[in-house]
């Protein structure tokens, strides 16, 4: 042992249970969690999340008792934040250091192990001091530690401060600012002499961070670390008020405070007070709410009572303002009018573009004509070198020709030679063969070779019977695989038919559960997604992303005056049924984002995006008209004019008629001249009528317009009937076509097998033939003569026919070489004739080129000509708009003075200034009549305000109230049942553990907790009182109950002091054993036991660290004298 105060002892070894039950306690009941082991609704902060007087986490400011887990719910390693982790990464005590602290001038600094600590010494030596500046150090107040009752206390005698230096741990991904602090947390406390301390919060590194108590109180918080519940840090005086209390009620407070439910009976005794001031509150207001619905009845008389002069009054106020608008208006129209002439000849750049294209034209021609002109000049130097060339290589031709006529004549000398030598062997080859067809004849007058000759015979017999099979098998392989291409071809053509009609009966069905839910909600015919996607174009426009709120769809918007028009209309508008509209981009950029949720890529509505109008265009001048015909635009209405817009300037309804009958409808549109502005007609039927053309419509009933959904509900049913059983039929039909096809490639399988078999038996007899052409005899003795002369012929035919081989191959090099040169030749000759050609093809395209050129101009002068008359035009347009525009402006200065906000005029100026005069009589009779109205009107106003704001106030507060006792009742009533009885489950189970039995009996209406306590041995005198029981076994059972509030509780810490002095040894090994096996199983938590009594025969772990205090250097009575300080 090292002779400094405070230096630590630790051993790593392994943690072994030195009880056999240790092996079987994860298969006791309390193993398993409790019933309340998860975190209930008592998680969360409740209305008294408030810190109390002692800066302690109130039970619904921290997790809650019930977010504890059950007896085994402890950490381990499989439940640790990552696959290595053996500690708890946050609100650990790395290490405390005192100085000048209490008697004490420097203790530590303390390096404290992640798991299990014990600090070991005698009286005095400091223990108690370290457990004091572990509360002082984290903020506690001196009233907590029992052991002063004032900071100053503290400061050992003689000295001016007391320094408190706390590191915690600050690791993983729940810490507490890790950027800020790192993987640690430095609390440093200084006290002063007077009482007073200052505290510094600094990060791993040592820099500071911050020096406010609320920060903090904020590390505390998200640590869970709670200075005055006993269960965290059980002091020696708490845990001797414990053993020596004999009152049920100081156990019951005892275990209130410890679970932290004293704390929440607090701060729910807070709230019903106020609840209490807030319902007398109430109930005042009730009785003032009585005067005031008086009040107001009287006044809303009085007001209902008033003539309609002020909105005589209001309707003058609002003519005057129209009649200065309407001036406005005629003015504008004039202005507008001026504006439309002057931008359509402003944007008339048909002699800009004339010009342009004129110019174009001339450039490209004098381009053309510059190209041709290098080309020839190109053409004719080629032309100079190709002439030099020619006659170089016809001096060439006449060389190699007389070299090739040489080689010619040397070549045919050898080959006549070769001839001779080859008639002279054919002599005597005739001579040999007449040799041997005179030997070996048999008895019968006939050779071996006739024998051979008869049997090839019989063979060539079989095998062109053979032959003839194979060529019958292949046609009918080929006849066989012909009928089962088209038997396969029938079979895919029936499978896309009835593919088609499935599709077709996938529509309808789609049509029919479309139409279906349209009943409830007819933005449904539209697509499934409408009603949602209009929901969301809401909420977007209510949080302000759109400028303007985007209008679709258009079907939805529309309705028609004639409903039996319903097919025409719906065949002119086609997909713009569905189209939504936008007054910009921006707005257009947030529906297409909207609508990327509801439909896929490729089938979105379309989006027009179109300045919104408040009023309809003017189409005057434009629209088609013809007697007892009207257009689109008079069929359809809508109450957004945006909508008919879009429509104009999209479809161009106004130029489209809507003729009933068909034959009416060619014989206007396609015989003479069609209607004035009219591009196209529809037919009822929808069909589409142009003045050249006619095109069918392909439905007859209205899918977004119709009416009569029974009737179409009805059609579509029918259908799909008749869909399914076209599709029965079909799916009969390729099943057989399909077993056809089966059967088909069957035999021909069997057939081509056999073909396979008879190719066999051919190659066989052709073998046999081959083998008997190739058998001969053996040559007889007298042939030997002729055949060594046949054979020194042969050998001088080689050396001749080498020869003729050399003198051919000359002769090749020869002719390769002459009909090389006469290629080179003829091919610059014919370029040359080609050169020759394409030059004057040349020279005649230059001669058209520079004509055109001079026309074009000539054309160019008489465009800019044009296109100056065109500027003079525009600029005097502009002069006279200009005039108009200023006129304008001042008429607008003189009505916005009348009328800041522009009011829409549908009337003329005479019309408003007749009904003006009108009005000014009225006002004058009522005038003489009534008084002053102003005053009558806002105070009916003021007292109907009044009355809402206050009877709302009243029943918002009485709902309030009435909720929050039913709430505070039955969350309180769930904690108590809640924890004692978990708190009983894991009190009995240790007990088990010393072979005792006990019981605790909460009485929570007088506020009492019962314990008893039966040792092993005394089981025939039943549960006894504690007080019965000795000082080690009351020990042991307070160290079962307080195990038992570690189980329900949660803290990243647990801080024993002198837990076992009162001990017998017995008791104190059981103790232990159970502290240890707890802290086994709770390996992320921090456990420092404090005690004076040795720990020699505790286990060597690597869980486990010891801290051996040194005896203090002072005498026994100088120990005993601190230890009894400030109690």
């Amino acid at each position: 042992m090292s002779k400094r105060k405070g230096e630590a002892i630790s051993g790593p070894t392994a943690v072994k249970s030195r009880r056999a039950a240790a092996d079987t306690e994860h298969q006791s009941p309390s193993a398993s969690r409790g019933p309340s082991s998860s975190r209930g609704p008592s998680s969360s902060r409740g209305p008294s999340s408030s810190r109390g007087p002692s800066s302690s986490r109130g039970p619904s400011s921290s997790r809650g008792p019930s977010s504890s887990r059950g007896p085994s719910s402890s950490r381990g390693p499989s439940s640790s934040r990552g696959p290595s982790s053996v500690s708890g990464d946050i609100g650990l005590i790395e290490s405390i250091t005192l100085k000048n602290f209490m008697c004490h001038h420097l203790l530590g600094p303390f390096k404290f192990g992640p798991n299990v600590n014990f600090i070991v010494g005698n009286n005095g030596s400091g223990k108690s001091a370290i457990v004091t500046a572990l509360i002082v150090g984290l903020g506690g107040k001196a009233t907590v530690t029992n052991r002063g009752m004032s900071l100053k206390d503290f400061v050992k005698s003689g000295e001016n401060t007391a320094d408190i230096i706390v590191k915690l741990r600050n690791r993983g991904p729940d810490a507490f600012k890790r950027g800020v602090y790192g993987d640690s947390i430095s609390i440093e406390h200084r006290i002063a002499s007077d009482g007073c301390r200052t505290c510094r919060l600094k990060n791993k590194s040592g820099q500071l961070v911050s020096n406010k108590k609320e920060e903090l109180t904020a590390i505390l918080d998200h640590f869970n670390i709670q200075l005055d519940n006993p269960v965290s840090i059980l002091s020696q005086e708490m845990c001797k008020q414990f053993l020596h209390s004999k009152s049920e009620s100081d156990k019951y407070k005892f275990f209130m405070k410890a679970t932290l439910l004293e704390q929440m009976k607090r701060d729910y005794i807070h709230i019903k007070n106020t609840k209490t001031v807030t319902r007398q509150q109430v109930e005042r207001q009730e009785e003032s709410l009585k005067d005031l619905k008086q009040e107001f009845l009287q006044r809303k008389e009085r007001y209902e009572k008033l003539p309609s002069f002020s909105e005589m009054k209001a309707v003058l106020e609002n003519l005057k303002k129209a009649m200065a608008w309407c001036l406005v208006r005629e003015k504008e129209q004039l202005v507008q009018q001026l504006k439309e002439d002057f931008e359509k000849e402003v944007n008339n750049h048909k002699h800009q573009d004339n010009l342009q294209l004129c110019q174009s034209k001339l450039t490209q021609v004098e381009k053309r004509i510059q190209c041709i002109e290098s080309r020839v000049d190109g053409m004719r130097q080629e032309r100079e070198t190709l002439s030099r060339d020619n006659l170089r290589l016809r001096e060439q031709v006449k060389v190699v020709g007389k070299a090739h006529k040489e080689q010619e004549l040397v070549y045919f000398r050898a080959l006549n030679k070769l001839k001779q030598s080859e008639n002279e062997q054919n002599l005597l080859r005739e001579r040999i063969d007449k040799a041997k067809t005179s030997v070996n004849l048999g008895e019968d007058g006939s050779t071996e070779y006739s024998k051979q000759q008869k049997t090839i015979s019989s063979l060539k017999e079989q095998l062109a019977q053979l032959e003839t099979n194979c060529s019958k098998l292949n046609q009918e392989i080929k006849n066989k695989h012909q009928a089962l291409f088209n038997g396969r071809e029938e079979r895919d053509k029936l499978r896309l038919e009835e593919k088609n009609i499935h599709v077709a009966y996938e529509s309808k069905l789609r049509r029919k559960n479309q139409i279906l839910a349209s009943r409830s909600n007819t933005l449904k015919r539209f697509g499934d997604q409408v009603p949602d996607l209009l929901c969301s174009i809401g909420e977007a426009y209510a949080t302000g992303r759109f400028l303007k709120r985007p209008v679709g769809p258009i079907g939805a918007c529309i309705s028609l005056k004639d409903p039996v028009l319903a097919v025409a209309v719906e065949c002119c508008l086609r997909s713009f049924m569905k189209a939504f509209c936008c007054d910009n981009y921006k707005d257009e950029a947030v529906l297409q984002e909207l609508m990327c949720r509801y439909y896929p890529k490729g089938n979105r509505p379309q989006i027009i995006v179109s300045s919104f109008s408040e009023k309809v265009y003017n189409i005057h001048g434009r629209k088609a008209h013809y007697p007892e015909c009207l257009s689109v635009l008079d069929i359809i209405t809508a109450t957004n004019p945006v909508i008919i817009n879009c429509l104009i300037d999209m479809r161009g309804i106004e130029s489209i008629l809507i003729i009933k009958d068909k034959d009416k409808a060619r014989r206007v549109m396609q015989q003479g001249q069609p209607p004035k502005n009219c591009r196209e007609a529809f037919t009822a039927e929808g069909d589409q009528v142009f003045s050249n053309r006619y095109y069918t419509c392909d439905f007859s009933i209205a899918k977004y317009l119709g009416g009569d959904l029974e009737t179409e509900i009805s059609m579509l049913e029918t259908d799909l009937a008749n869909h399914q059983a076209k599709l029965s039929t079909f799916q009969l039909h390729v099943t057989s076509v399909t077993e056809d096809i089966v059967n088909m490639e069957r035999h021909l399988d069997s057939v081509v097998i056999s073909l396979k078999k008879t190719l066999v038996s051919v190659n066989q007899v052709k073998a046999s033939i081959t083998e008997l052409e190739s058998a001969g005899e053996e040559h007889i003795d007298d042939l030997k003569t002729l055949e060594e002369v046949a054979q020194e012929n042969r050998q001088k035919m080689e050396v001749e026919n080498q020869t003729v081989h050399e003198a051919k191959k000359e002769l090749n090099k020869h002719r390769r070489a002459a009909e090389e040169v006469e290629s080179k030749y003829s091919a610059v000759r014919e370029r040359i004739d080609h050169l020759y050609e394409e030059t004057e093809v040349l020279k005649d395209e230059q001669l058209k080129l520079d004509a055109e050129c001079a026309r074009h101009e000539q054309t160019l002068k008489i465009l800019e000509t044009k296109l100056k008359a065109h500027e003079d035009n525009v600029q005097a347009m502009e002069i006279e708009l200009a005039e108009r525009e200023e006129e304008l402006k001042e008429c607008v200065g003189k009505a916005s003075e009348i009328s800041p906000e522009r009011q829409q005029v549908s009337g003329s100026t005479r019309t408003i200034d007749t009904e003006i005069t009108r009005l000014k009589r009225q006002i004058k009779v009522y005038e003489s009549n009534h008084g002053e109205q102003e005053q009558v009107v806002r105070e009916y106003a003021e007292a109907l305000a009044l009355y809402r704001e206050k009877t709302n106030q009243v029943r918002d507060l009485r709902g309030f109230i009435d909720q929050l006792d039913h709430i505070m009742s039955d969350r309180q009533n769930r904690y108590k049942i809640m924890l004692s009885v978990r708190c009983k489950l894991y009190f009995n189970n240790f007990l088990i553990k010393m072979n005792s039995c006990g019981s605790m009996v909460f009485d929570h209406n007088n506020e009492t907790l019962s314990i008893s306590v039966t040792p092993p041995g005394r089981e025939d005198d039943g549960a006894g009182d504690m007080r019965s029981l000795s000082g080690g076994e009351r020990s042991f059972s307070t160290v079962c109950f307080m195990l038992s509030l570690w189980e329900i509780t949660e803290s990243p810490f647990r801080c024993l002091d002198e837990f076992d002095v009162y001990m017998d040894m017995h008791n104190r090994r059981i103790s232990l054993d159970l502290l240890l096996e707890l802290s086994e199983r709770q390996h992320l938590r921090q456990f420092i036991f404090i005690t004076p009594i040795t720990t020699s025969n505790l286990p060597k772990t690597s869980l486990i660290k010891i801290h051996q205090l040194q005896d203090p250097e002072r005498g026994q009575s100088e120990a005993m004298d601190e230890e009894t300080v400030l109690l």
